[in-house]
């Protein structure tokens, strides 16, 4: 048994959770939920013990968080480590809450090395290319890898087919907020996108999108002709819903559950080393999104999908 004398609670050997980059709201309101006190079973013992602060050098509004964030860590008893060497001595798993895409790659090199089993928030990255090194690199030294928005796990949304039957196309709605150092989608429409390969699934062969200032509207038509669509809100009243039409009925999903769910199967993967759903939707999340950046910068073409990395 491991105990943390910042923390008043002992943590079984294999459940020290180390987070690496404290820049996002997300570090407190994960910690504070899996630290929590009367958690029982539902996190299967896992608690955060340690971080590493190191996040973004980009986004300015979000670097100059890193001290209020990691004096609160601190203050919730979380072990503060000055070098990712150390972190790995200390943890057995990492959560990479970095908001930074740009930064992932670098970040999880080290984690992916070491063998610790490694969940990044998101985005996975911000770029195809990174994607792909770190599904490679995870592949290479067999470091099991799980990333994924918290939307894919809303309410009604795991067993939709038991409503709606074989879903034959969705269209989604979110903030698509835009962050210069992304590309567009990659920093808050990812949430969108998430939902939407969460039902539709992997095998989008194409992608059109129509950008406005205030409006994103993506559509993707997948191999066997379903049509899968995204729109991205910026200035109206915005929230997050799924149209999902299916051969039996047509559901709406507008409920949200916040982080709990995405929780309980990170930890689930942390002890089983088994990824909730494969890494090539991942992957393809990002082409897909990579593609869109590309249709606006080509005035809104349509663009083919690629689905490998080589």
């Amino acid at each position: 048994m491991f105990a943390n004398k910042n923390l008043s609670l002992t943590v079984p050997d294999g459940k020290r959770i180390g987070m690496v980059g404290l820049d996002t709201g997300h570090c407190m309101a994960f910690t504070r939920s899996i630290n929590a006190s009367d958690t029982r079973d539902k996190y299967r013992g896992y608690k955060v013990t340690a971080a590493y602060p190191k996040g973004t050098d980009l986004i300015r509004e979000w670097k100059d968080q890193i001290p209020q964030i990691t004096h609160e860590m601190k203050e919730a008893g979380v072990e503060i480590i000055d070098s990712m060497d150390e972190l790995l001595e200390k943890v057995d798993v990492v959560m990479i809450t970095c908001i930074d895409g740009n930064k992932h790659l670098e970040l999880a090199t080290p984690v992916i090395k070491a063998k610790k089993s490694l969940f990044i928030d998101k985005p996975f990255a911000a770029s195809y290319k990174d994607a792909c090194a770190i599904v490679e690199l995870a592949k290479k030294y067999q470091t099991p890898l799980f990333s994924s928005s918290s939307l894919r796990y809303m309410d009604g949304i795991e067993n939709i087919t038991e409503t709606v039957g074989k879903i034959t196309g969705a269209n989604i709605f979110s903030p698509a907020h835009i962050e210069p150092n992304h590309p567009d989608l990659f920093w808050y429409s990812i949430h969108g996108i998430e939902i939407l390969y969460t039902i539709m699934g992997t095998g989008c062969k194409s992608v059109k999108r129509i950008f406005t200032p205030e409006t994103d509207y993506v559509v993707g038509v997948w191999d066997d002709n379903r049509i899968g669509a995204y729109r991205g809100l910026r200035k109206e009243k915005t929230g997050y819903s799924a149209t999902v039409f299916g051969e039996k009925a047509i559901k709406v999903l507008d409920k949200y559950s916040g982080y709990i769910p995405l929780l309980v199967k990170i930890t689930e993967f942390y002890d089983t080393k088994m990824v909730p759903f494969p890494v090539e939707q991942t992957l393809e999340i990002i082409a897909f999104m990579e593609a869109a950046e590309e249709s606006k910068k080509k005035g809104g073409i349509t663009i083919d999908m690629y689905h490998t990395c080589q």
